[in-house]
């Protein structure tokens, strides 16, 4: 069979499991909120408080271990890990189905948190079966993977939230066991033998994870680009749910079905577009134009005043898609084989660590600007730190960019007498 005929299927299971794995997790963003916000008694401030502690724990976790994971895909291939993760986020949907008090939604966190691996190890699933120049058009196929999750995900759990508020965690518990079962009988294994080494704690454990970064100059300055990006994507979901019920008056069947819009149109930009964009513009380029369509957007949202609103900034800022997949595609160019996983573990790290702060920051502001003793209202304040946060990301990103593109101009082949 060829490298070709053997890529498709490889890449069409990993599709399914990323839809089925976002679709579980699409479910909860309509009620999750709305859920804490019951257990506080009604409270706004006090559920998004509680609500920052229980992502802040999933993302600590999620830090911890993703390198781990990463560094153990590298070893034992990338299928066991997707199992691993896949089963625990089985486990975690079913405790919160289930949980009496907030206390089981922690352990049920800290559960999903420890084996979150999905992601990073189908980043690195792609980078192990296909080419350079085809990695940018496959990454945007995960984007859209994540798109069409997000079309059934949310608006499938807000409809059955109006029904019964626990009833979406069951379905996004039975999504991860469909999902556990199809990985276990029809995911292939990516990474060959030969591109395997050895596990080291060393470099598996996060401090070590990120050290070892430096080895890969071109790779080390997206670092802090990557972290203040995703800082500002989370600041956007963990208040999306809030925001929209509070300012609009929105409940889970329409929060549900904005985000069904979402994913509709960022699953188009990136399933046909990203292949048409991408090797056009570049990886650099892309990705710079794709944060400024973001920053953008976040400002249209803070500013919207209207619930239709959204769905025009929506169409906007769908474009913005574009980004992740050239960003993924640049940073894979510069990694070896045997390496793919343990980087693609500390990305999903860095993803994970701005996780913590992010709730934190966006809850809080959220509450402080809608606090009754406030002279004004501002609930979109969040939004707008996003958008500044995005900003300072997209400077480093051209920094970035600029320190490899003249690193590349330097290293001018020295001629050898004799050769």
């Amino acid at each position: 069979m060829s490298n070709l005929s053997a890529r498709k299927p490889a890449i069409s299971f990993i599709f399914v499991t990323l839809v089925l794995s976002i679709v579980g997790f699409g479910l909860l963003i309509p009620v999750l909120p709305k859920l804490i916000v019951q257990f506080e008694g009604g409270d706004f401030t006090d559920g998004a408080n509680t609500l920052k502690w229980i992502v802040g724990i999933y993302a600590f976790m999620q830090f911890v271990s993703s390198p781990i994971l990463g560094s153990l895909s590298d070893r034992f291939g990338r299928r066991p890990i997707i199992l691993i993760a896949t089963a625990g986020s089985a486990i975690d949907y079913l405790i919160m189905a289930n949980a009496p008090t907030l206390t089981w939604f922690f352990i049920a966190r800290v559960i999903a948190g420890s084996t979150a691996g999905v992601l990073a190890t189908a980043n690195a699933y792609i980078a192990d079966v296909t080419p350079p120049e085809k990695r940018a058009q496959s990454f945007g196929l995960l984007g859209a993977a994540f798109g069409i999750g997000f079309i059934i995900g949310p608006v499938v759990g807000g409809l059955l939230g109006q029904y019964d508020i626990r009833l979406p965690f069951w379905f996004a518990a039975g999504c991860s066991g469909l999902n556990w079962l199809w990985g276990y009988f029809m995911l292939p294994e990516s990474l060959k033998p030969e591109n395997r080494r050895a596990f080291s704690w060393k470099r598996a454990n996060p401090v070590g994870a990120f050290l070892a970064m430096r080895r890969f100059p071109a790779v080390l300055g997206l670092v802090e680009c990557y972290f203040i990006l995703t800082l500002a994507q989370v600041m956007l979901q963990t208040t999306w749910a809030l925001y929209t019920e509070e300012r609009y008056g929105w409940n889970p069947l329409h929060i549900g079905l904005s985000l069904m819009f979402v994913g509709v149109a960022t699953g188009l930009v990136q399933a046909t577009l990203v292949k048409k964009i991408v090797p056009k513009l570049g990886d650099t380029r892309s990705v710079i134009v794709g944060m400024c369509i973001s920053i953008v957007a976040f400002i249209g949202y803070g500013l919207a005043s209207h619930g239709w609103a959204l769905y025009a900034v929506i169409c906007v800022g769908c474009f913005a898609g574009i980004a992740g997949p050239a960003l993924q595609s640049y940073t894979t160019k510069h990694i070896p084989a045997d390496e793919q996983g343990a980087v693609q573990g500390v990305f999903a790290g860095l993803q994970s660590l701005a996780s913590i702060p992010g709730p934190f920051i966006a809850l809080y502001s959220f509450g402080w600007a809608i606090a009754p003793e406030r002279k004004f209202h501002l609930p979109g304040i969040a939004f707008f730190e996003a958008a500044f946060l995005t900003l300072l990301a997209l400077g480093l990103a051209i920094r970035s960019f600029k320190r490899d593109e003249t690193a590349g101009k330097l290293a001018v082949p020295v001629a050898v007498p004799g050769v």
